[in-house]
């Protein structure tokens, strides 16, 4: 009955409201009428995307989101990649003024670390729907739009693009690294019993009232344990969470991220998490 309701009102961000079609005004006793005719104003959706040596890949992916039907702007988080990453989205933000963005930092400091500058950079500049997804273009930008509208038109607090929500959805991965991905997320849930099937995914819509939620200092793994982390701290929230079938489709350029430290970082921080949350719990605001 909630999610009707709010279904039924007209979204209007914290700050920002994504067109304005049409307003027209008219004062009584004077007889003027006017008529804005579409008038637009900053998106209310930012897209993360942490960088490290994407030369190839970024002009590309940044030009694709901006071609979508929908507006939205993005963060670049780079991480002093040596290949000239940075520079290349420099070159960018004159033709995309005020919806490309980048943050730099110092070194190659972990994915967690760079989503979570990335969150506290969107919270304070008022955005209301904020995205996780990959440089690389495994996550179709397409899918982006899937993704706001589970969360703005149906109402649910986190949007999951899944590859195992309706089966397993992803294309040039060998078969040994397809089952290690499907029997961890498998095992996450058995441990911390959420009902997401795809726990390490990485390309996420969060509503801002998520975001505000968590306490970002207690967020404390780096890599694939991150992703299982955040979802499972939304979990314990008690807020809503809806899968979105995509297909994910593993890199054709630049060299993968993924390290047997990861992965081991994912398997043990599982335990870490379930035997953590006996001690303390995150409070919603």
């Amino acid at each position: 009955m909630e999610r009707e309701q709010q279904k039924s009102q007209p979204h209007i961000g914290c700050k920002y409201i994504n067109v304005l079609h049409k307003c027209q005004v008219f004062f009584n006793g004077f007889g003027f009428f006017f008529t804005f005719a579409q008038i637009s104003a900053v998106p209310d959706s930012l897209v993360i995307i942490p960088t490290y040596n994407e030369k190839e890949n970024i002009e590309n992916i940044i030009r694709k989101v901006f071609s979508l039907e929908k507006d939205f702007n993005i963060l670049i988080i780079e991480d002093n990649s040596p290949d000239g990453t940075a520079d290349i989205i420099k070159s960018l933000m004159p033709e995309f003024k005020d919806r490309l963005f980048i943050e730099e930092r110092k070194g190659k400091l972990g994915l967690g670390t760079a989503y979570i500058h990335g969150f506290k950079w969107a919270l304070a500049h008022g955005y209301e729907y904020i995205f996780e997804m990959d440089a690389d273009f495994s996550h179709n930008p397409e899918d982006l739009i899937r993704l706001y509208k589970a969360c703005h038109d149906d109402g649910y607090d986190m949007s999951v693009g899944s590859r195992y929500i309706t089966g397993v959805n992803v294309v040039n991965w060998p078969m040994g690294r397809v089952l290690l991905s499907y029997y961890a997320s498998a095992y996450v849930r058995f441990i911390t019993r959420m009902k997401v099937r795809d726990t390490t995914a990485g390309f996420v819509c969060y509503t801002r009232k998520v975001l505000e939620a968590i306490r970002f200092e207690k967020i404390a793994f780096l890599g694939y344990a991150f992703q299982i982390e955040m979802k499972y701290t939304i979990h314990k929230l008690g807020f809503s969470i809806k899968e979105v079938p995509i297909i994910f489709t593993d890199r054709t350029l630049g060299q993968s991220k993924m390290t047997k430290g990861i992965v081991r970082e994912a398997f043990f921080g599982v335990i870490q998490l379930r035997l953590r949350n006996t001690k303390r719990r995150h409070k919603k605001q």
